[in-house]
């Protein structure tokens, strides 16, 4: 384990987390459109950052950063890192952050469209899952683990923990598509608010039922129980700010422009989904590294010589 690699990559994992927030704060302020130009703003690679095209031109710049990081912590992976799986999942990550550069510039030059806004920001939620996989499988932690524990009932905890991830991702894909459905001049589609709801229902069920299992088959547990116990609480402030950032949205077609308290609780509300993915991802990771069923762990453990294997 190279202690300087994972370093990097929890770095670049951190800046896409604020990427995803400064995109949030273009949306919210209605910003998209602040100028027509890209990868220029207003045919100037450093326009004055006034009114809204502070935070369209301020998104493209982390943009930028991430995308160059990227670049490095791809070249970094290839150099320093022997597993050639690890190092596929980092030219993944190069294909995705210049996809989810080329698709942001479509949703400028294509003024809006749902569609594609849409796939920008859930390729920036699955951009920030694959960041955070490489921390996980570069850390410490990864590397040193070498316990392994059995089942301990009926429904496999990795096949709950994964139900809960492709959960949390579906989710975050009706948010995304809920956000840019309708400027905050106009009231949110029903339908789409609706099935955001279910969704979140869906989402406690799932998450739900993955942490609590593991709190309470693998108590005492650390590697398991904490990314669990972090991901239930984070699910509970997630549900909050969710109720909040829709009583927040109900009265902004009101308003002369977004306000402030609209506009910080739908970031904070965007932000929290993504250390929800996050979490949910690290705690799937690490139930499918130790988890194992009753005979693969049996078959992990020697044979004593003389005892004739089964």
């Amino acid at each position: 384990m190279n202690r300087g690699l994972n370093r990097f990559s929890v770095f670049v994992a951190c800046l896409t987390f604020f990427l995803i927030i400064a995109g949030a704060l273009v949306t919210s302020h209605d910003a998209g459109l602040a100028t027509s130009d890209w990868p220029l703003s207003n045919g100037q690679v450093f326009p004055k950052m006034v009114g809204n095209l502070f935070w369209e031109h301020g998104h493209r710049l982390v943009a930028t950063s991430v995308g160059m990081l990227t670049i490095a912590l791809t070249v970094y992976l290839f150099l320093k890192e022997k597993r050639n799986w690890v190092r596929r999942l980092g030219f993944v990550a190069l294909v995705a952050v210049i996809a989810q550069g080329l698709l942001g510039g479509l949703t400028v030059k294509l003024m809006l469209p749902l569609a594609i806004s849409s796939a920008h920001a859930t390729l920036a939620q699955l951009f920030f899952c694959i960041t955070v996989s490489l921390a996980v499988f570069t850390s410490r932690s990864w590397a040193n683990e070498t316990i392994r524990l059995e089942e301990k009932g009926t429904v496999p905890t990795r096949y709950l923990c994964s139900a809960a991830l492709f959960t949390v991702f579906l989710q975050l894909i009706l948010g995304a598509t809920l956000r840019h459905s309708a400027t905050w001049d106009k009231y949110l589609p029903t339908e789409l608010v609706t099935a955001h709801i279910v969704g979140g229902l869906a989402v406690l069920i799932t998450l739900g039922s993955a942490s609590a299992t593991i709190l309470r088959r693998y108590k005492g547990y650390k590697f398991l129980t904490r990314p669990a116990t972090i991901a239930l609480g984070l699910l509970i402030v997630q549900l909050g700010l969710g109720l909040a950032a829709y009583l927040a949205r109900l009265a902004s077609p009101n308003d002369p422009q977004p306000l402030n308290p609209m506009i910080s609780i739908s970031v904070a509300h965007v932000a929290c989904g993504a250390l929800v993915i996050a979490t949910t991802i690290v705690v799937t990771l690490r139930t499918f590294r130790v988890v194992r069923s009753s005979q693969q762990v049996l078959d992990l453990v020697p044979t004593p010589p003389g005892i004739p294997n089964r």
